[in-house]
């Protein structure tokens, strides 16, 4: 059998788990759980490790904002990528999972596609691999596998499979009954009891050429229009942007409604091991693995006298300090802080909600602004004024650029720059400063190979980010 394609879907908002992810830096990009991130995590965990499978390059659908950072998370951890394709719009996975196939089909006939978010934890990587290896099995034979997760609690956030009959220890599929909507907590403790109900993760195996037929079977409108746009797009700096016109016209649907609750030929491997989505701050907390008073702290955080409590800070600037407390998360960061009772977990969306409606820029932006070349973070704003923090990558540099209504001061503090105003470029090394009078031709660079900070002064009537006349750009961005 061909070695698996992984198609890592990287799209999505993040919301359960503000303030630290948010719709421009979602929480697959974030290291919540380590030094890595979930994607990345994730990536390597779709690899040839010893265990018998084998895996292609990846593929990644995400979209154009998060195209960079993909491939620089990709990079930290020595993953080159198969194919990034730019979703134009988000339309739910059943166009997502649609596109890849046609996509991998287009290169092999026989391709094998393994479809799985890219925010999941899955420590024991050597289970995951033998289960893909029995659901191997069930594809050879034109299956469409999806993998159940062994419940550990009523849990109420989690779709539900049931199998057609009991799973036996071997780990061998097991024909699907049914999928079962979110529970609540009474019907959550009945199928925990009954044993053969298992979360729906959302991670399927199948044979490009098997989940295409169902979706010509059974999701006839998608096929149309993601051909469409498959056929018409366009190649940019190695990513593949899927044409936008064609693509927002097919319906916002995930695969399990479009295709997969309609499908006779899918079969269920249940998986035993550890899993979670992290689907809000109480898995962080169960993940994170409580002390022997249910506290988990993380970062600049003490807790004093407290039980069933997560304390965060992801701000060295900021020390998060509980006394007392009794079921409650905090996580704190820069510009924001979640105080919350841990029994509203999946209540944190409803605080995005709120934000959004009063206008916070909280709702949706990160600290950290990331762009191509490395990011940059606002320390100070005036009337008048911004003081930023920016570092770029080696090797990088930002567009050759012009303002209509501000001058800059930089001053690097690690690292060195190449600085380009009008006619004259020169070296500004550490402790080292230059000014940018206003409606100078300018550029910032990084010629050597390590990261480069520096301390950027705006001072003018405007200093939004949409100042800027971009006359060269290595990213291709007008």
């Amino acid at each position: 059998m061909t070695d698996i394609i992984p198609i890592l879907l990287c799209g999505g908002s993040g919301t359960r788990l503000w303030p630290l992810s948010r719709k421009s830096y979602p929480k697959q990009f974030v290291p919540l759980m380590g030094e890595e991130t979930l994607f990345q995590a994730s990536a390597k965990r779709l690899t040839d490790q010893g265990h018998g499978v084998g895996f292609t390059a990846p593929m990644v659908l995400t979209n154009s904002d998060f195209r960079f950072i993909v491939t620089e998370q990709l990079q930290a951890v020595g993953i080159d990528p198969g194919a990034i394709l730019i979703e134009p719009e988000g339309r739910n996975t059943a166009p997502a999972v649609l596109a890849a196939a046609l996509n991998a089909q287009a290169q092999d006939p026989e391709a094998i596609l393994l479809v799985a978010p890219s925010d999941h934890v899955v420590p024991d990587v050597a289970a995951f691999h033998a289960a893909l290896n029995q659901g191997l099995q069930a594809v050879a034979e034109g299956q469409l596998v999806t993998f159940g997760i062994t419940p550990t609690h009523p849990e109420t956030a989690y779709g539900y499979l049931e199998l057609a009959e009991m799973p036996d220890a071997t780990g061998r599929p097991v024909r699907l009954k049914q999928f079962v909507e979110k529970p609540d907590t009474l019907r959550a403790s009945d199928m925990l009891a009954a044993g053969n109900f298992k979360w729906n993760a959302g991670i399927f195996l199948f044979a490009a050429k098997d989940i295409i037929a169902a979706f010509q079977a059974h999701a006839t409108e998608l096929m149309a229009p993601v051909e469409a746009a498959l056929d018409q797009a366009q190649t940019d700096l190695g990513f593949l942007r899927l044409a936008p016109n064609p693509w927002s016209q097919a319906d916002d649907i995930s695969v399990d409604y479009a295709v997969m609750e309609h499908a006779q030929n899918l079969s269920v491997v249940p998986f035993d091991a550890a899993w979670s989505d992290l689907g809000g701050w109480d898995a962080v907390w169960r993940e994170a693995g409580p002390d022997e008073n249910g506290v988990v702290t993380s970062g600049e955080a003490t807790a004093i006298d407290c039980t069933d409590s997560l304390l965060r800070s992801d701000s060295d600037r900021l020390e998060v300090v509980g006394i007392g407390l009794d079921g409650i998360m905090a996580v704190a960061m820069n510009d924001a802080v979640l105080v919350a009772d841990k029994s509203r977990a999946q209540d944190v969306k409803l605080a995005v909600a709120a934000l959004k409606e009063k206008g916070a820029a909280q709702a949706t932006a990160f600290p950290k602004d990331h762009r191509p070349w490395g990011w940059f973070e606002s320390l100070v704003v005036g009337d008048r004024f911004q003081v930023k923090r920016i570092l770029v990558h080696p090797g990088a540099s930002l567009s050759l650029q012009s303002h209509f209504h501000r001058s800059e001061h930089w001053i690097v503090v690690e690292g060195t720059a190449r600085v380009t105003i009008d006619d004259e470029v020169k070296l500004v090394t550490e402790n080292q400063s230059v000014y940018l009078p206003l409606g100078c031709v300018h550029r910032m660079e990084n010629p050597g190979k390590v990261p480069m900070v520096l301390i950027e002064v705006q001072t003018g009537a405007y200093v939004g980010e949409d100042d800027i006349v971009r006359y060269e750009d290595k990213y291709a961005r007008s």
